[in-house]
């Protein structure tokens, strides 16, 4: 079936075979939760900053990436790796601090490239610096973009406005260093005319690759108690299917999709229940991708964009 430019792809085709990616926990902060913008987080944002938690259970870089990395060596017959620095906003602090990081995962063995998750405000010259010298082929900034809806920004309490996100993806230009810009579709307030104006702002930036999240309400968080009391409601699987679809349908041809859906951790999620089925949405996902591009092309089919 015809689907949209994939980031299993993407590496498959740089490096001649599926390279699988390794979710780490750095023991990373946030200045939305240390007090320098705030003590709440973000409304979305839980206690382990949407990653493993394994950095704070006392496990270190090396361990869980031996973990992970047998772990996927039998289930999915792996042996190319990319290290994904995933949990809260791994450039904030000082330079040295990510020069470190970097230095660690330069002894990881069959490491194929790395993936910085951060946020937008986080982000310097010098720390770009760093990673533009790093020593892999494929190196990816990964940016809390969310939306680029400044009212909604304040509304979720994410502590910066939309042009942090555009210095950030500005300042990554013209090095090395590729940005994938992630995007919550389902935020308080939010409809489809503002994900679909966030699309085109960020078109018009050199962006490399998106991920799409559908907004899930986590255990622990502000966006839970919302929900209970009654002042949030998360998509219905429909409405995200057709959302989603929208997206990919208006984004860049060439900006590389790296997923479609989030993956809630085991027993953090509260609502809504189709968050589970990550398989099944996907698989819904494209079939309402394809069902829409042969629509649009008379049943004759199109080129892949």
């Amino acid at each position: 079936m015809h689907t949209w430019n994939t980031f299993t792809v993407h590496l498959r085709q740089r490096f001649g075979q599926r390279v699988q990616k390794i979710p780490l926990d750095a023991g990373a902060s946030c200045p939305n939760r240390d007090g320098t913008l705030s003590r709440a987080g973000c409304t979305f944002c839980n206690a382990i900053g949407s990653g493993s938690g394994l950095g704070l259970a006392g496990m270190n870089l090396p361990a869980q990436w031996a973990y992970w990395r047998e772990h996927f060596r039998k289930s999915n017959r792996a042996s190319l790796f990319l290290a994904y620095l995933q949990s809260f906003s791994n450039t904030y602090g000082p330079a040295s601090r990510l020069a470190a990081l970097l230095d660690i995962l330069r002894g990881l063995p069959d490491l194929a490239g790395i993936s910085v998750g951060t946020r937008p405000d986080c982000l310097d010259a010098e720390k770009l610096a760093l990673l533009a010298a790093a020593p892999w082929r494929e190196k990816w900034l990964e940016l809390g973009v969310q939306t680029l809806n400044d009212a909604t920004l304040r509304r979720i309490n994410r502590g910066h406005d939309a042009a942090a996100s555009e210095r950030a993806i500005s300042l990554a230009a013209g090095t090395d260093v590729q940005v994938c810009a992630h995007l919550m579709l389902g935020l308080p307030g939010e409809g489809r005319d503002d994900v679909l104006a966030t699309v085109r702002r960020l078109n018009a930036l050199p962006v490399h690759g998106v991920k799409l999240h559908n907004v899930y309400v986590c255990q622990g968080t502000a966006l839970a108690r919302a929900h209970r009391a009654g002042d949030y409601s998360p998509l219905s699987e429909e409405a995200y299917i057709d959302l989603a679809v929208d997206a990919l349908l208006a984004l860049r041809p060439d900006i590389i999709i790296h997923r479609v859906v989030a993956d809630p951790a085991p027993g953090e999620l509260v609502a809504p229940e189709w968050a589970a089925r990550k398989g099944d949405l996907v698989r819904y996902i494209q079939h309402e991708y394809h069902r829409r591009r042969e629509s649009a092309s008379g049943g004759k089919g199109l080129a892949a964009p």
